[in-house]
């Protein structure tokens, strides 16, 4: 569906009032968890959300929510639908831009970070298939016995999805670099960047460092070196990837991290192996990117977030958040199957 129609869809959800109807019928259901997922911050629209978020939700760093949520005094407090906000991977502008806009609207904001990138300040892989693509300094290449002619769009087109798909379905870290270091030297990448590449580069310790001073931010792990771990052959990588990120963070800021968050988030992508880790890794709760709300009956180990964009609109944000397209879409298969039924 197209911007521009989902946006008017979501206005005429607003202005009808139908989105404030799911919201409270979200919050006579009983005590709810809405955790949002961010991945940038760059751009205009981020403190319009905040602003919008903090007059409808009530607002807490992750681990307050879960932990509210869970306890049996939670239905005996505000009964305003709870909100966590979360940013996965640790972007330069979840400081340059999050940061700020947090401290200054007062709104809590949870940032899962990748401590391999932190450290060595590469970008991140599944950015790079598009910047090698982009910035390659040759016509012609010869990668893993075909030729490539960059100066042909197709070419160009069928390179990048080899490059991602490769990436992607790594099975090791070490796998994954080794192909990028070969598509560097081939392809003769340059490393100067533009500026709307530093803010996609990873955070620095020190960067991570000023944000742990505030009360407004809070941090959780999202592995060592962001593989995708359904994906990894070895069990012991698997362990080692979300073991050691929690390790390193909790040494680097002098706290307990107990939140985890999977990479990409999705089933395939965790496979059976990685809540188990999780678990033993002594991780109390753990985020997916399947859509939903949480409830204390939740598996702590698969908690579900609805993604957002900070590019989106704020109507869409509201809409996404109350889950009204989750509701639209079920009226419509109740009144489905019900005008089915009469004609039986």
């Amino acid at each position: 569906m197209r911007d521009h129609v989902r946006i008017g869809l979501a206005a005429l959800c607003y202005y009808s009032g139908l989105i404030k109807l799911v919201r409270f019928w979200t919050q006579c259901a009983g005590p709810r968890l809405i955790i949002l997922n961010y991945h940038r911050a760059a751009g205009n629209t981020l403190r319009q959300h905040l602003r919008y978020l903090r007059r409808h939700y009530r607002m807490l760093h992750l681990e307050t929510a879960l932990e509210e949520l869970s306890s049996k005094a939670a239905s005996q407090r505000d009964r305003s639908t709870l909100l966590a906000v979360t940013f996965d991977d640790g972007y330069y502008d979840n400081y340059s831009h999050a940061f700020a806009i947090a401290e200054e609207l007062k709104v809590p904001i949870t940032i899962f970070l990748v401590p391999g990138y932190i450290e060595n300040g590469h970008h991140f892989w599944w950015l790079e298939g598009q910047r090698i693509v982009q910035c390659a300094q040759v016509r012609e290449a010869l990668i893993e016995g075909k030729i490539y002619h960059l100066d042909h769009e197709e070419e160009r087109l069928a390179l990048l999805q080899m490059i991602e798909a490769r990436l992607l379905n790594a099975t090791s870290v070490a796998q994954r670099e080794e192909f990028l270091n070969v598509l560097h030297d081939t392809l003769q990448v340059p490393e100067t960047l533009t500026a709307e590449e530093r803010l996609a580069l990873p955070l620095a310790w020190q960067e991570v460092q000023a944000m742990g001073q505030s009360d407004w931010i809070s941090f959780g792990a999202h592995t060592m070196h962001h593989p995708v771990l359904a994906y990894l052959e070895d069990a012991a990588e698997l362990r080692f990837e979300v073991e050691e990120c929690r390790k390193v963070l909790e040494q680097r800021l002098e706290r307990t991290i107990r939140a985890f968050a999977y990479p990409l988030g999705k089933a395939e992508h965790i496979g059976d192996v990685a809540p188990c880790a999780v678990r033993q890794a002594g991780y109390r709760w753990a985020v997916t990117t399947l859509p939903g709300v949480n409830t204390a009956q939740t598996d702590a180990y698969m908690l579900r977030r609805r993604n957002v964009g900070v590019n989106q609109h704020w109507l869409l944000v509201a809409a996404e958040t109350a889950g009204v397209w989750c509701f639209l879409s079920q009226l419509a298969r109740r009144s489905l199957a019900f005008m089915r039924g009469r004609r039986k």
